[in-house]
């Protein structure tokens, strides 16, 4: 119990902080959306370039491209950073915006839907390459 300009607070200095400072995750944190977003720049540029390059081919030719082995590498990079950026930055948000028991929930719930999507754009593209 400490008081302060005249009232008593009735939590400790540790209960009014906890969950509202640095869990030494952050600066990992930073750094990972960083590298992200900075791996993504060339995968977005050749990804765009290599969809604008097959406007109108067909379903056989594009399986036919999604089969090149660097076709296949590059692009389960762009889907697995991709995700895990949207994931990372989805975080961030809902820390920013959101309060009270839904946050955690939430975060959980953006988390386990990219890593389905990403597991699940991950195999469809393996079964095309391999």
């Amino acid at each position: 119990m400490t008081e302060q300009h005249g009232t008593v607070r009735l939590q400790s200095s540790l209960a009014r902080v906890r969950g509202m400072g640095s869990a030494k995750g952050g600066t990992h944190h930073w750094w990972m959306q960083r590298v992200t977003s900075i791996a993504l720049l060339p995968l977005t540029i050749w990804f765009v370039f290599a969809v604008a390059g097959h406007t109108g081919s067909t379903h056989a030719e594009m399986v036919t491209w999604m089969a090149r082995p660097l076709n296949a590498v590059l692009l389960l990079s762009f889907v697995l950073i991709s995700f895990h950026h949207a994931a990372a930055g989805m975080q961030v948000i809902i820390e920013d915006y959101v309060r009270g028991e839904m946050r955690m929930f939430l975060i959980l719930a953006v988390k386990a839907a990219c890593w389905i999507l990403a597991l699940v754009s991950a195999l469809a593209v393996l079964r095309i390459a391999i």
